[in-house]
């Protein structure tokens, strides 16, 4: 174990993602701990913390990821959020979502689209 890795992920997921990364995190613990732990230092450890890209491009990468991936609504969700909480405004995300439309189809941009509406009305709330 890199005890470096998973302080830097778990301080780079805490930025991002906030209570509902630490959410999935703890949904592991009774399944496979080990696996969060994997999921702390690999993608935030080691890649998020990279220099290169800011945080609001590679979360707008990631929301066009899974929106076109269309069948990862949950982390898509989490991945919104995300977004939000790293500085990108609505309208960058629902045009990230459009533009996958061109690539991976119109089911996959509407369910993306529905998932944004989702936690944008979310926000709302809060």
């Amino acid at each position: 174990m890199n005890d470096d890795r998973y302080v830097r992920g778990w301080a780079k997921l805490k930025e991002i993602d906030g209570q509902a990364g630490e959410n999935v995190i703890e949904s592991l613990q009774d399944i496979a701990p080990d696996f969060a732990r994997l999921l702390i230092e690999f993608p935030f450890g080691d890649i998020y913390s990279r220099p290169g890209l800011d945080l609001k491009m590679r979360e707008l990468a990631v929301v066009a990821a899974l929106t076109a991936m269309g069948n990862a609504a949950p982390q898509l969700k989490v991945h919104i959020h995300g977004a939000r909480n790293v500085g990108c405004s609505r309208q960058e995300i629902v045009e990230v979502i459009m533009q996958m439309a061109v690539y991976a189809g119109f089911p996959a941009a509407l369910n993306g689209l529905f998932a944004a509406k989702e936690i944008f009305s979310q926000e709302g709330a809060a």
